[in-house]
């Protein structure tokens, strides 16, 4: 894990791949649609937390699925993470909260190796900072009631698996019907800004 990290910083420090990595899991709309979102406000910002541990002699990290709601990542697969709030000193302190706030483990118990690039979320107007961190031991998840559907452990070597990049159809808010690239991580389907975050992750792994 040491030398996985040490590797990962200084990784981080160089320009990211976020264009070619981001066109890997672009969906494609089903013919005569368009889809358009339009705000007045700037973009909310926000961030999640790649968190990285061993388990088994492999290591991991934690995804959640979302509950069913009302709103535009219904059931969705996520890293833990959410919006920026006022006492937020900068977007690290925004994931390790809100890492603890939906899967339990507390900022003091991760370490952060630093981030990837900020991604443009247009369907809900968020800027997400991706940030990644790292524990010396297991971690005890304890997944908040109303956030958390299910915590998923993802084998970090599921995303360097080319047999996992697969693509179907899907059905996202407001009705758009597309075909949506995806990884296939523990019989997940993980698409959209997640995969796309990831994406850029995985491309970073597969340079060290």
């Amino acid at each position: 894990m040491i030398d996985l990290v040490e590797k990962l910083r200084k990784r981080l420090e160089q320009p990211m791949p976020a264009e070619a990595a981001y066109r890997r899991f672009v969906p494609k709309l089903t013919a005569g649609q368009r889809m358009s979102f339009k705000y007045t406000e700037p973009p909310r910002m926000a961030a999640v937390l790649i968190l990285l541990y061993e388990k088994n002699g492999e290591v991991y990290f934690p995804l959640i699925q979302r509950p069913q709601y009302e709103g535009i990542h219904s059931g969705q697969m996520a890293l833990p993470g959410g919006r920026q709030e006022l006492e937020d000193a900068d977007l690290t302190i925004t994931a390790l909260r809100e890492t603890h706030e939906e899967i339990g483990i507390a900022p003091e118990h991760i370490k952060i190796i630093g981030n990837l690039s900020e991604f443009l979320v247009s369907a809900s107007n968020h800027l997400i900072l991706p940030v990644i961190g790292y524990m010396t031991t297991k971690p005890h998840f304890i997944p908040d009631e109303i956030e958390v559907d299910e915590i998923i452990e993802a084998p970090l070597s599921q995303l360097l698996d080319i047999s996992r990049l697969k693509e179907k159809e899907i059905e996202a808010a407001r009705g758009y019907r597309m075909t949506a690239p995806y990884f296939d991580l523990e019989n997940k389907v993980v698409w959209g800004a997640t995969a796309m975050m990831l994406s850029e992750f995985s491309m970073i792994l597969e340079e060290l």
